[in-house]
């Protein structure tokens, strides 16, 4: 598989290099976590000369005995050399029964520089205080940008690119089937098999038929208002049983996953967050073509769903902005108070 080069979240894991903080690197599942991690892994030899390399990747046979955080803690403890820069990496680290306690009592030793990835619903971004005692810092990584998307294929006309872009979206691994319907069934796959398969296990999801037909409505509905209150109402109408309660805790699960990202509506006048109907975009626009098909393609709601994912991304806190009965994209700088834009829809 062609491979380039992700120098914006490469950047943010150099920036870091030696500090003490739990480095962890999080995202929806396929967006490229392991990738990175071995890309830094690849920059840390060649600009390090004394350092010793820890490297653990759970997804090989070769290290499925390290799977107890007893047998992990002793094998980076034996592997530890006296005077060298000891650099721990570990992918997919929920693999590991018990991680936390030995993530915690290396860090706690003040000898090792740690980077880890796990899966997007079992490293949760708010589990991360919880599960680890000394400081962490995250680093989201999201599927391929429209940027990133034109250095992968080398593209110089950039209006053709976005159409295409729209339709194939950031899941780089389906860049390599050259079949549209090949590319939409592994983008689908990837949503169905292991993102709805992980907020089972995680969350012990007994009813996924409703699940199921949450994620499908919500996909229609991607940049519309959206509240659970109103999602019950229109199931209750179609003979759905489930109340606002489940309908609230499963979209939490879906954003806690990484496959949805909910974005509030903010009165910008009262400069107060409104209590209800927020918006909900999806962590890459193709799974709507995939799950959906393309007859209602919405392409207005599409770019839109492309615009927040990017600010996101960048770092923004984002809000579905109303001024006048009119509805804006507001976005600040994070933890700047300041409105720095005002966007019509």
């Amino acid at each position: 598989m062609k491979l380039i080069q992700r120098d914006f979240y490469l950047d943010k894991l150099k920036d870091v290099i030696g500090t003490p903080d739990i480095k962890v690197i999080t995202g929806l599942r396929r967006s490229g976590k392991s990738k990175l991690l071995e890309s830094f892994m690849d920059y840390v030899r060649a600009a390090d000369k004394s350092a010793n390399i820890i490297h653990v990747n759970f997804n090989l046979s070769e290290y499925e005995s390290l799977q107890e955080y007893h047998a992990l803690h002793n094998y980076v403890e034996g592997t530890y050399v006296l005077d060298k820069n000891n650099y721990v990496l570990i992918d997919e680290i929920q693999m590991c029964d018990g991680f936390e306690k030995a993530i915690n009592s290396l860090h706690a030793s003040e000898k090792y520089d740690i980077y880890i990835t796990g899966s997007n619903a079992f490293l949760l971004s708010s589990d991360l205080a919880t599960l680890f005692t000394g400081r962490t810092f995250e680093i989201e990584v999201y599927p391929f940008s429209f940027r990133e998307f034109i250095q992968y294929f080398e593209l110089t006309d950039q209006y053709a690119a976005f159409h295409r872009y729209i339709q194939e979206g950031g899941m780089s691994g389906s860049y390599l089937y050259k079949n549209p319907e090949a590319k939409y069934d592994y983008i689908a796959d990837v949503f169905d098999t292991l993102i709805m398969r992980d907020i089972q296990k995680k969350y012990n999801i007994r009813n996924m038929p409703l699940m199921e037909q949450l994620c499908d409505f919500l996909i229609d509905n991607i940049s519309n208002l959206t509240s659970a209150r109103s999602v019950a109402k229109t199931f209750a109408a179609q003979q759905v049983k489930t109340n606002d309660r489940t309908i609230s805790a499963y979209l939490k699960y879906l954003c806690n996953a990484f496959a949805f990202y909910r974005v509030r509506r903010y009165d910008i006048q009262g400069k107060r967050c409104l209590a209800s109907n927020d918006k909900y975009y999806l962590c890459d626009h193709a799974f709507k073509n995939a799950k959906l098909g393309s007859k209602n393609a919405g392409y207005g709601r599409s770019i839109e769903n492309i615009a927040a994912i990017e600010l996101l991304r960048r770092g923004y806190e984002l809000y579905a902005g109303v001024l006048y009965k009119k509805e804006r994209m507001s976005y600040y700088p994070c933890r700047c108070p300041r409105l720095i834009m005002k966007c019509k829809e």
